[in-house]
């Protein structure tokens, strides 16, 4: 095969023709785009760099200013305060993958698989951007783990008592109490009214939803304020967020066999950030038909479809607005 194209090649057992035009593609991978959530990027700064500006973009952060404690004296003008920054950069990054497949497909195959994959394509680009967010958020360096244990290692799987009642290092409705009391202490503000947000998985809205707290302020209307998309509820300032890509640590607990430890991620206003360059269509779909290879494909044997995100960049902002809660499920 002539150059380095690095091909798993799709046959006729898996796709039919390529006969649309390069338009009904692009919009077909747009749309899923548009109509998926993106769960992690949901609070973000957003902070594009202009096209023709470089890759590199500077997030502001403004100095603290202390409380005024001294008297004034009459007639005399006091020291003014000096303006502080800190430049918080993040750097865009390219993303894409595709697929090929055979000539043979165009006359064998009955269902539209090219069409599919380039909705399942979309699919793969928005969970790309939405775990690399993910994993910059949860490499915060504040980290709480469940029951006040000490590390990730202690975190303690499901038993089942005598009474028949589960037990473990669940998610506990007073850790995130205690979590809330760190971001007030430090001066963080809520970003959702009055609320912080928190990500969790599906296992742990399961476990949330079972917490007695949770169920109280439920039964006497706790909970009353409209919800957002994939807010599963809200209790003493959290609402709570389900995604499905949340982190995990498989087999990194206590017990025989080690228990897989799960995240939740809490955040405060200005936590994050997320930036792409501005002015050049930064989501791509491309289609390669038979023969555009030329001499490459000498006798039309293969077509491919593919995306590219031709910039993404994310960054923590303020570490104190991030929190990792380490726990297990109950499942």
């Amino acid at each position: 095969m002539a150059g380095n194209l690095n091909l798993n090649l799709t046959s006729t057992v898996s796709t039919a023709p390529a006969t649309k035009p390069q338009a009904f593609y692009d919009k077909t991978l747009l749309a899923v785009l548009r109509q998926t959530e993106f769960g992690f990027d949901r609070f973000a700064q957003k902070k594009p760099i202009p096209q023709g500006n470089g890759r590199v973009v500077n997030f502001r952060k403004l100095g603290k200013l202390a409380p005024a404690l001294t008297p004034l004296t009459e007639g005399v003008t006091p020291d003014g305060e000096t303006a502080s920054k800190t430049n918080i950069t993040a750097t865009v990054e390219q993303y894409g993958s595709y697929m090929a497949f055979s000539d043979r497909v165009n006359f064998e195959e009955i269902d539209p698989i090219i069409k599919g994959y380039t909705v399942e394509q979309g699919y793969q680009a928005k969970e790309t951007l939405d775990i690399i967010v993910r994993d910059i958020l949860s490499a915060g360096t504040n980290v709480f783990y469940s029951g006040g244990k000490l590390s990730r290692g202690e975190l303690a799987g499901t038993t089942m008592g005598a009474d028949g009642k589960k037990t473990g290092d669940h998610f506990k409705i007073r850790d995130a109490r205690k979590i809330v009391r760190f971001f007030k202490k430090n001066h963080v503000k809520p970003l959702v009214g009055n609320d912080y947000a928190c990500f969790v998985s599906p296992d742990t809205a399961f476990d949330i939803m079972e917490d007695p707290d949770f169920e109280k302020a439920m039964d006497y209307g706790g909970n009353v304020q409209p919800m957002m998309s994939n807010e599963i509820g809200r209790i003493f300032q959290v609402r709570y967020y389900e995604v499905t890509n949340m982190k995990a640590f498989p087999a990194a607990g206590a017990g025989t066999p080690k228990a897989d430890v799960h995240a939740a991620i809490f955040i405060g206003r200005n936590a994050y950030g997320v930036t792409e360059i501005t002015g050049n269509g930064n989501v791509k779909n491309i289609t390669k038909s038979l023969g555009s290879a030329g001499t490459a494909d000498p006798i039309d044997q293969r077509q491919t479809i593919g995306w590219k995100i031709n910039s993404f960049g994310a960054v923590r902002l303020e570490e104190l607005a991030i929190a990792r809660y380490e726990h297990t499920v109950s499942l």
